[in-house]
């Protein structure tokens, strides 16, 4: 009987031996299989790696760039009103200028006419509201505005001669520009300048 079990142990032994090179192969499919979904893994993680740094970096540059509007809506957010007292401030000024002769009736309201202007330029130097006033400076396109030319052989062409109005900045930005006279120098002695400025 031995003889006949040696012949069933050869075919469950061949049976086990095809089993386990079936499960070899299958061992290396998968493996294959395995280094495959790893390398296809590993390129995933690191696309969403520099996803996640582009975002970040594009979150950064959003912060600053919100930042930087919540300082600029602080500082020039009372442009709008800074305007619109430039009006009152002009107004009491020439008030100031149109009285004549101080009288004992009009003493008390140039006092409080000055009194009025003083708080409202206070209130500006606090707002970092300054005034531009040209007299005697070189012409400035970018914060004056040539209301006329006038020849005048003392002064140095392009000199501001005469100041109409005052011009205001808020923080070093231009609110109104200073509407000025602009000296054009002698006649034929003066030097060429230019009138498009």
């Amino acid at each position: 009987m031995a003889s006949e079990d040696k012949p069933v142990e050869t075919q469950e032994d061949i049976a086990a031996a095809e089993a386990a090179a079936e499960t070899d192969q299958q061992a290396g499919a998968d493996a294959s299989d395995l280094a495959e979904q790893l390398v296809a893994a590993q390129q995933q993680a690191q696309d969403n790696r520099e996803q996640y740094l582009r975002a970040e970096a594009e979150m950064a540059n959003l912060r600053r760039r919100v930042e930087k509007d919540v300082e600029n809506a602080h500082k020039f957010g009372q442009e709008k009103l800074v305007k619109e007292m430039l009006t009152v401030v002009d107004n009491l000024e020439r008030t100031l200028a149109a009285i004549g002769e101080e009288t004992d009736d009009v003493k008390p309201l140039k006092e409080g006419v000055e009194m009025t202007l003083k708080g409202l330029l206070d209130t500006f130097e606090k707002l970092n509201v300054v005034a531009v006033d040209p007299q005697g400076h070189p012409f400035d396109p970018q914060l004056h505005q040539a209301m006329s030319m006038v020849e005048n052989p003392d002064m140095e062409p392009n000199t501001v001669i005469a100041v109409m109005q005052k011009g205001y900045t808020l923080h070093d930005r231009l609110v109104r520009p200073a509407m000025v006279m602009v000296s054009k120098g002698g006649g034929a002695g003066g030097q060429s300048i230019d009138e498009t400025a």
